[in-house]
């Protein structure tokens, strides 16, 4: 089980959000690159990156702050990057710039012909980022709620090639109150693809939740602002589902 940090852009800062509102965003650290280099530091294996005024904005509009994340990070460990993609040649040009996966959300909603072009053009570097509550997808920076069924969304993105599939429950993210693990293992068992857990993620008693239903394709989980607050100490968050982990493929291969 991956652990992976993420750094939410702001004006150019690294912030933490409740629930999407962009009015409610508690300022971490005003240098992205510090902040990555410290994800680095303490063991990260992948960054999530995600430029909030891009989502809302429908292009990106925090580039210096993204160039500063690659630079710090000098292709050490993969990166990837959502918020306002919507066309190849955004995709084409964040990729050639040193980033590892594209996340697309929105667009894969209001688009779906575009996802299918972007997974046809850039094979096994798009990701899609569905967001939902209540069972139902959120869109534009989580602004709106849409009546698509998040789960047989997630199945027409799968035919379609991706990577993996990051599934968020907004009503938790950003609160502390746990990651939603049942909906989260119901979208993993009607996929092939590997999912991504997010939102409301705060303790170890998470990480070992999901360790125990790893094996139903939740590949990694999203800490977000647990590990700004100090509610969780990230370099112990990865070693306990590394431990997890270990013990599942251990046990699973004793007879």
């Amino acid at each position: 089980m991956l652990i992976i940090p993420a750094i939410d852009l702001k004006d150019g800062q690294c912030v933490r959000l409740k629930q999407g509102d962009m009015d409610e965003a508690t300022v971490f650290s005003t240098s992205p690159g510090e902040q990555a280099a410290h994800w680095l530091a303490q063991g990260a294996r992948r960054l999530h990156v995600v430029d909030l005024n891009g989502a809302f904005a429908g292009r990106q509009k925090n580039e210096r702050a993204i160039r500063e994340i690659v630079e710090a990070l000098n292709g050490e460990i993969p990166i990837q990057l959502g918020g306002g993609i919507r066309d190849l040649d955004t995709i084409e040009r964040i990729l050639d710039r040193g980033i590892s996966y594209v996340i697309i959300g929105t667009a894969a909603v209001k688009n779906p012909g575009f996802l299918r072009d972007a997974c046809s053009a850039f094979p096994g570097q798009i990701i899609v980022g569905l967001d939902a509550k209540d069972g139902k997808v959120a869109v534009d920076g989580w602004s709106k709620l849409t009546g698509h069924d998040v789960i047989s969304l997630a199945k027409k993105c799968e035919d379609y090639g991706v990577e993996g599939i990051i599934y968020t429950d907004i009503g938790r993210d950003g609160m502390l109150t746990g990651i939603n693990i049942e909906a989260t293992v119901r979208m993993a068992q009607a996929l092939r693809t590997p999912v991504i857990a997010s939102g409301g993620f705060s303790s170890l008693d998470d990480i070992r939740q999901l360790c125990e239903v790893e094996s139903e394709g939740i590949f990694a989980a999203i800490a977000g602002r647990a590990i700004y607050d100090g509610t969780l100490a990230f370099a112990d968050a990865q070693a306990e589902a590394d431990r997890l982990s270990a013990d599942f493929r251990w046990r699973k291969l004793t007879p």
